[in-house]
């Protein structure tokens, strides 16, 4: 539950990917013994994200604990997952946190360090690692038809974000979570060390 009322926060996860580079659909890579999809899912719902929405394209997918919306679009790149997501959010959502599915070492512990800046007024919460802001994100209802204009190609909210640097609180997860993703072969054989 957050502080701004009864609703929580939506979790938005961005999987439709077909990992060219990696030469499968990350949402099916398995990690520790789980898919990354599910990964994503588990962790945004231990966040107290409500629902968790998986973005689909490349893979059809099923899984437990998340609502899942194909987008027709994804071979044009994350802008159109991130739009379709944001339109699949239940009118009462009040903000929603995007987590990108090839990330497996973001944290519910970060997700829950965005939610608190958010429940202390923050409009948009970036995690940043080092200073830098990267993923997840949140973001209140009021900018979501803004951040969809702006999500074209292979870009999702960050033009949306850099042109309005004003309205984004930094959350630093340098601690508790790593940007590092899962883009190749290698990349993957790095997490499985």
């Amino acid at each position: 539950m957050t502080l701004h009322g009864e609703v929580p926060p939506a979790g938005l996860l961005l999987a439709a990917g077909e990992g060219s580079r990696l030469g499968r659909p990350k949402a099916l890579v398995e990690v520790g013994g789980e898919r990354l999809v599910d990964r994503g899912v588990r962790m945004l719902r231990e966040a107290g994200c409500s629902p968790v929405v998986v973005v689909t394209g490349a893979a059809e997918l099923e899984v437990m604990g998340g609502v899942v919306v194909p987008n027709p679009d994804w071979a044009t790149g994350m802008g159109s997952s991130l739009r379709t997501g944001l339109d699949s959010l239940p009118p009462a959502c009040p903000a929603v946190v995007v987590a990108l599915v090839d990330q497996p070492r973001i944290t519910s512990d970060a997700v829950r360090r965005l939610i608190s800046a958010y429940d202390d007024g923050a409009q948009i919460a970036a995690a940043t690692y080092g200073g830098e802001p990267r993923n997840p994100v949140l973001i209140t209802r009021a900018h979501f038809s803004a951040v969809a204009e702006t999500a074209e190609g292979d870009v999702g909210a960050r033009p949306f974000l850099r042109a309005h640097a004003d309205l984004v609180t930094p959350v630093p997860c340098d601690d508790v979570a790593s940007p590092d993703d899962i883009d190749t072969p290698d990349d993957l054989a790095a997490f499985a060390d």
